[in-house]
């Protein structure tokens, strides 16, 4: 996969998106997820052609309060914040450039492996009143080449070609004050013991912990409809 990416170049299209009070805008560092009033605009972007790491169904070991996740390396088109700095960079300049420089950046595609009837995972909710689990937020995360077919932290398996870690912060699910749950990806059929990562007691930021990467209810969803115009058929477990 090292010199699949290589191929990169930088496309991109920008996409202006209307929040309705109470959504979600996607982010990717320190409070990943925020909440945006009524007639806020965020600016997503989808990176045309790529490769590039998906992290949505990805677990993560913890160090230091950093999640550093097991993602899968991808080609195609996928979707995240823009992450406009400097002159006319964003997050599509940046991933281009890493081809020749050994690194990626986390981007957001549905993944094969939540999508119905064949997939062999589903998306958990976890519920927004009860809920005090760590899980780590990927997008904009950067990955490096150099961990590919390596020994990954927390794990007694090397990754193999197709696999990067990616370094994602981490959130603290607040039932006292959070609008919506979030949602990790596990797996299905629905086992409902899974549901003890949606706790702190379970899913922490200790040094060693082991966390999966989430985001509020319907995220996934939402940019599913933004890169593909619909959204596929997903496998979904309740608690």
């Amino acid at each position: 996969m090292k010199n699949v990416a290589k191929q990169n170049a930088t496309k991109c299209r920008m996409i202006p998106w209307l929040f309705a009070a109470g959504l979600l805008v996607v982010a990717g560092s320190g409070e990943a997820y925020s909440q945006q009033g009524k007639g806020s605009t965020s600016k997503f972007v989808i990176c045309s052609g790529q490769t590039y790491a998906l992290c949505a169904a990805a677990n993560c070991f913890v160090m230091d309060g950093v999640g550093y996740c097991q993602c899968q390396i991808q080609s195609g088109d996928s979707i995240s914040l823009s992450y406009n700095y400097g002159t006319d960079q964003n997050v599509c300049s940046l991933n281009a450039a890493g081809a020749e420089n050994g690194y990626m950046v986390s981007t957001f595609s549905v993944p094969d492996s939540i999508v119905a009837p064949d997939g062999d995972q589903a998306l958990y909710t976890c519920p927004a009143t009860t809920s005090n689990g760590a899980y780590a937020q990927c997008d904009g995360g950067l990955c490096f080449t150099s961990t590919e077919g390596e020994l990954p932290p927390g794990s007694n398996l090397p990754l193999t070609d197709n696999e990067i870690i990616c370094a994602c912060p981490i959130t603290v699910a607040n039932p006292r004050t959070a609008h919506l749950g979030y949602q990790i990806v596990g797996p299905y059929p629905c086992q409902q013991s899974f549901f003890q990562n949606c706790n702190r007691a379970t899913a922490n930021t200790k040094t060693g912990s082991q966390i999966f990467v989430g985001a509020p209810t319907g995220t996934g969803r939402l940019l599913a409809r933004m890169l593909n115009g619909s959204v596929p058929p997903l496998n979904e477990c309740l608690r």
